[in-house]
């Protein structure tokens, strides 16, 4: 049995310390490192995959070497980290982009971004309608970077530049991270922490709809600073922002705090957004000005065009399709959502894993039981597996042992109903032979790199967490004092940060949180809450979701492979103060406005 210790080296500053070196490591070969190409051009950071590798020899030997964790378990914990990340989050987005693919190869999604277009013509209304509220409906579907793929994509299919896109959907996976994936960080964190599920998802619907209202403003901004533009031009859309990010807010307030709607919080939410902005921009207001990207504006001028008209008509923009030939062109992306909302019911999962119950089978694979039924095998991974002991104060005294078993979900995986969702569009978009095996090729050439780099992240939080040098750094935060519901921020944020997920930051973290509060006799429900809110403005920044963006939006490999340390540094002070935003409002919460804290129901 290994049980972790929280101060291998005698003092708590200097153990924290070295529990922080794997992820230094990884963040200075992702932005600091500075080389040279061939031609002579200084950079900073180098290609994602070794950036990765680098962190991982690190965490290995922090883990084995100073917190004495047997090599043989380290090395179970990386694995059972990638074979999770595979399932999890990679079959997820091979499948998105597989599906996005197939729109470009049938021709069918420049009828998708000519629709869009038509809903505005200006550029900075679209950041927010694609990125903020399309992406909103995705996150709540699927999650697990799955917005960020798509979004992405089809932000670069409109003619954004592929650093943009990127930077600009990530900024714009916030606010709704919290009820990603049919409510699946809420679920978890109401597990973990022993509070209600509903009061949990209630809180965060307090904290999380002040994000949304500000998001929008924020991308705009973002957008307009990217392009050249000025604080002017940035805040000439605020009604419209408004409107999407107010829309957005208001319903996430009121479906989060309900027994019915608070795992679909972010669909509801994203649906009403987008229908309020369209109608918004249709029947009520739109931009005087038109604002466009440097190049088109360029374009225009020398065309002897105003770039500023507002209406689309002026630039020969009109709409060429009739209302069902945009249908069928949307098609897949509705029957995406469906099959994503399909699968995150429940009792739809529950019918999945029970299929061949039936059938079942035993084994041992390198000395551990596997096996199960078909449709739920599992394997407990060795010299791991109940084998690893958490310690106070981050798990109660007398807990149980790690659990540490690889669940082969293969039907019920969120990634699986995506993948249904490619099928079926292939099947109503009637590919060829041909189409078919170029969207798969295609697919494949494109992920090789998200995926190594991907797997490696993720089996480097896994050691992170079994070593225990993630509660290291988590209870430096704890010592915060009064000051404690700002930093409870913090610590989701660095949880997400190394994890990749707001799901798993809240497993790792939402014990520790409710312990610290009952020691300060803070409101556990707000404190707890806090951790997957002040998450979620880590995901922007997390070395998976970056990879995700650049699978989704380079189409070069070596650009995709070197984009990761430039989109962390532009990105890093935005991820940085979207935390300090929501533990102020903890703070506000916890000591002036109290009575905003839902009440837990009696057991």
């Amino acid at each position: 049995m290994y049980q972790q210790s929280y101060d291998p080296m005698g003092n708590v500053v200097l153990s924290t310390i070295v529990a922080a070196i794997p992820i230094a490591v990884l963040l200075y070969f992702i932005a600091l490192h500075a080389h040279r190409d061939q031609n002579g051009v200084r950079h900073l950071g180098i290609a994602a995959p070794y950036a990765a590798f680098y962190g991982v020899i690190a965490a290995f030997l922090v883990s084995c070497l100073a917190f004495g964790m047997p090599l043989a378990s380290a090395v179970s914990a990386f694995a059972l980290g990638t074979l999770s990340g595979f399932l999890g989050i990679i079959w997820i987005v091979l499948a998105a982009m597989f599906l996005y693919t197939m729109s470009v190869v049938s021709g069918k999604f420049e009828i998708v971004k000519e629709s869009i277009v038509h809903i505005s013509f200006d550029r900075r209304l679209q950041c927010v309608l694609i990125a903020f509220s399309f992406g909103a409906i995705i996150e709540g579907t699927s999650g697990f970077g799955t917005p960020v793929a798509i979004a992405g994509a089809v932000m670069v299919g409109l003619g954004f530049k592929p650093f943009q896109s990127a930077v600009l959907n990530l900024l714009a996976n916030t606010a709704p991270v919290a009820w990603g994936a049919i409510g699946t960080p809420i679920v978890t964190l109401a597990a973990v922490s022993g509070l209600d599920q509903v009061t949990l998802s209630a809180m965060a619907g307090r904290q999380l709809p002040w994000v949304s209202i500000l998001v929008p403003f924020w991308l705009v901004v973002t957008f307009v600073k990217m392009e050249g533009g000025t604080w002017k031009e940035a805040f000439e859309v605020w009604p419209a922002a408004l409107c999407a990010g107010g829309s957005f807010a208001i319903m996430q307030y009121f479906a989060s705090g309900t027994n019915e709607f608070h795992l679909m919080t972010d669909v509801v939410s994203g649906v009403f957004s987008v229908i309020c902005t369209a109608l918004f921009l249709r029947f009520v207001w739109h931009p005087k000005k038109r604002f466009l990207l440097k190049a088109e504006r360029e374009a225009l001028v020398k065309a002897g065009k105003d770039p500023a008209a507002a209406s689309g008509e002026a630039t020969g923009w009109k709409y060429p399709y009739s209302a069902g030939e945009t249908f069928y062109a949307w098609l897949p992306w509705i029957i995406l959502i469906l099959c994503c909302a399909t699968w995150g019911m429940p009792e739809w999962k529950k019918t999945l894993n029970n299929l061949f119950s039936t059938v079942t089978f035993s084994t041992t694979l390198l000395g551990s039981k596997f096996g199960g039924t078909l449709s739920l095998p599992g394997w407990d991974m060795p010299a791991l597996h109940n084998m690893v002991q958490r310690m106070p104060p981050v798990a109660l005294v007398g807990a149980k042992p790690e659990a540490a078993r690889f669940v082969i979900n293969w039907l019920s995986a969120a990634g699986t109903g995506v993948f249904v969702a490619a099928l079926l569009s292939g099947l109503v978009l009637k590919l060829s032979a041909a189409q078919w095996k170029e969207s798969f090729l295609a697919t494949m050439q494109r992920m090789k790199i998200p995926v190594l780099v991907i797997g490696q992240v993720l089996g480097l939080g896994f050691l992170t967490r079994y070593s225990g040098t993630d509660a290291v750094l988590g209870l430096a935060f704890t010592g915060a004092g009064m000051w404690y519901p700002f930093f409870a921020a913090y610590l989701g944020w660095l949880g997400v940060f190394l994890t990749g997920s707001d799901t798993a930051s809240n497993a790792l973290f939402g014990s520790l949180q409710r312990i610290t509060a009952q020691q300060l006799h803070l409101n556990e429900i707000l404190v707890v809450a806090t951790n997957s809110t002040g998450g979620v403005m880590g995901k922007m920044i997390d070395a998976q979701s970056i990879m995700v963006a650049c699978a989704a939006c380079y189409d070069d490999p070596h650009e995709r492979s070197h984009a990761l340390g430039p989109i962390f540094r532009t990105l890093w002070w935005h991820s940085l103060a979207g935390a300090a935003v929501i533990g102020v409002i903890a703070m506000l919460q916890a000591y002036v406005f109290p009575g905003v804290i839902p009440i837990a129901p009696l057991k």
